[in-house]
């Protein structure tokens, strides 16, 4: 991205984040049951001080703004608690009480979100809720504004196919987007001038206590309308945006249009540094185009899951059209050189925004970034490999760090030429030179120690001048975890509401992507599940890869092992419990189920990222 930032006297975004404040959580602190602190927004109180040498200017611009904390009111009767989480999460006051939207991502976030505003405006009962889209940082505090035995008679609307993308996603990668996540929003990093400021989109990630209600409404179309305890509202669904499942909406008699996480004050990610299919920057412009067009005149306001508002008809088109622009440009411009044969790294160095754009603060890559949505656009029709048959069959990394190490001379002597890049300002070549030399694991212990100090360095002064959230984050938790190896606590997504979310055929998923293959290879093994309401699967363990299927009506052969249970009887036996307490019905060997889950793995939640 263009080096020429917008104008910091322009002061528009301070003042609308300021706008409708009503009051703030003090102290600005949520804990859980135990006491446990989940989240602490008091501690960046250091931000009210001028920029430092330790971060980048906008960065730090961006990090005020999202640590604005409080009940604002957008219009009248519409509500958001701002500065509790990474999200925000919106009230909108109906005829008996309070329609709640994108409860953030824990109940005790959520719980002292919906306090604060009762506190404000009054205990009115929670009538409805809405989820904007399947990410946990939008329903994963469902528990703290609707507790269990409350949600009867509520209803929950969602978009369509909200449900199985919302659980899947901590299904089959789950482990390592978890890990990847703790990088990704400096989870375990200290608060400080000179370490965690912000994650761009917000300040970090709550890490309470996850939950999961099943939506009761879907919403199919777009045009669909539905009344919830007196509010109109009128939905745009956006399916493959900024998340597979996700929709606008509108609320008519309040003139106030409901964007999601669609159109934020920032430029958003292609493919998001935590790891997840890569989103379709084309279709993500198409939706804006049309929310454009579709809801024109209907609004004075525009709001999202995240930030703060934009006020005027007007400037809200404008800033639609400019997110507008800036995804459809980040994909075309990749496409035509993609097209001329450049390679994503190319692509990624040669693209610029329009000066019109670069000179937006929202359109400014604090959470996406230019560089690696460019590479991200080029992952999504050309994957991985480049073309370059010396790219095709490359060592893994430590075998081919082992051989760069060597070529450069040896340990010692890639440790001098490293230092000499860092120290020449070639911060970029510093850092590859010298996580080949980390990951070449010199026998030198001194070389090993002064090879991971030198690396934290260049890693720290590459954090510190990113303009970019989660660029920050990784770079500064990677130079504390070769410091000090790794540390600190990851959000929790695993809980028996996401479990129950998820289908049949994702739990026996869940168990397939566990297998030790090797193991298994010379293994055959059949398996019926039986479930008095959805029939019978039948699972195969063959050529170590764990297969399953539905069988219609009696099956053409028998398994070894046939179990009847249902759903909460499956979940407990995957977690561990015996089959005789948990009182399934069992015909055949039940000695093949012991051998099924002996080749299931339990995955590594510390596994190392930045040494091998």
């Amino acid at each position: 991205m263009s080096d020429t930032l917008p104008s910091f006297e322009d002061t528009t975004d301070f003042e609308n984040a300021d706008r409708g404040f009503l009051g703030s959580l003090a102290p600005g602190v949520i804990t859980d049951a135990a006491g446990r602190t989940v989240w602490d927004g008091d501690v960046y109180g250091f931000l009210k001080a001028d920029c430092p040498d330790t971060a980048h200017p906008s960065l730090w611009r961006q990090a005020q703004l999202c640590t604005r904390q409080g009940l604002y009111e957008v219009t009248e009767g519409i509500y958001q608690v701002r500065g509790l989480d990474l999200s925000n999460m919106t009230v909108v006051e109906g005829e008996r009480g309070i329609v709640v939207i994108d409860p953030l991502i824990s109940t005790e976030t959520a719980a002292a979100a919906l306090a604060l505003y009762r506190a404000h405006r009054g205990d009115r009962p929670v009538t409805g809720l809405i989820y904007t889209h399947s990410h946990g940082d939008h329903f994963g505090g469902a528990r703290g504004v609707l507790p269990h035995g409350t949600e009867e008679g509520v209803p929950i609307l969602a978009p369509a196919g909200f449900l199985e993308h919302a659980v899947s996603e901590n299904v089959y990668a789950g482990n390592a987007m978890t890990r990847r996540a703790s990088y990704m929003y400096g989870a375990n990093l200290p608060k400080a001038p000179d370490a965690q400021i912000g994650a761009g989109l917000g300040s970090t990630t709550s890490i309470g206590t996850i939950s999961l209600i099943p939506p009761t409404v879907d919403i199919t179309e777009t045009g669909q309308e539905e009344t919830v305890d007196g509010v109109r509202i009128v939905f745009q669904l956006t399916p493959g945006t900024e998340a597979p499942a996700e929709m606008n909406f509108l609320f008519p008699d309040h003139r106030a249009l409901c964007l999601a996480e669609n159109a934020t004050h920032n430029m958003h990610n292609i493919l998001t540094l935590r790891g997840a299919v890569v989103r379709d920057s084309r279709i993500w412009a198409a939706y804006l185009d049309e929310a454009i067009e579709y809801f024109h005149g209907r609004y004075d306001v525009g709001f999202a899951s995240h930030h703060w508002p934009t006020w005027g008809h007007d400037d809200v088109v404008r800033f639609l059209a400019e997110q507008r622009d800036l995804y459809a440009y980040m994909h075309d411009q990749t496409l035509r050189m993609l097209n001329e044969g450049l390679t994503g790294p190319e692509i990624a160095e040669r693209i610029e925004l329009p000066p019109a754009l670069a000179a937006s603060w929202h359109a400014r890559g604090y959470y996406g970034s230019l560089n690696h949505n460019a590479k991200a656009i080029y992952q999504r029709y050309l994957g991985w490999f480049d073309g370059n048959v010396a790219h095709l069959w490359e060592h893994p990394p430590t075998e081919l760090a082992r051989r760069y190490v060597a070529v450069a001379g040896g340990p010692a002597e890639t440790l001098a030429k490293g230092r000499a890049y860092a120290e020449a300002g070639d911060l970029r070549f510093a850092a590859t030179l010298l996580n080949h030399l980390v990951f070449a694991e010199p026998d030198d212990a001194d070389v090993r120690r002064d090879a991971k100090e030198a690396l934290a360095g260049v890693y720290e002064r590459l954090g510190y001048g990113s303009e970019n959230g989660p660029w920050r984050n990784f770079y500064l938790t990677s130079a504390q975890e070769l410091r000090h190896g790794v540390s600190g606590e990851m959000v929790d997504m695993t809980n028996p509401e996401m479990a129950m979310a998820l289908t049949v055929s994702m739990l026996i998923d869940s168990v397939a992507i566990r297998i030790d293959g090797p193991r298994a290879w010379d293994e055959e093994l059949t398996l019926d599940l039986v479930f008095p309401e959805e029939g019978r699967r039948r699972l195969t363990l063959h050529n170590g890869a764990l297969t399953h299927r539905t069988v219609e009506g009696e099956p053409r052969t028998p398994a070894g092992l046939t179990l009847t249970l249902d759903k909460p009887r499956l979940l407990g036996l995957l977690a561990g419990r015996d089959v005789q307490e948990l009182g399934i019905g069992v015909e055949g060997d039940p000695a093949l189920l012991a051998r099924l889950f002996s080749y299931v793995t339990t995955p590594d939640t510390d596994f190392p990222i930045v040494t091998p």
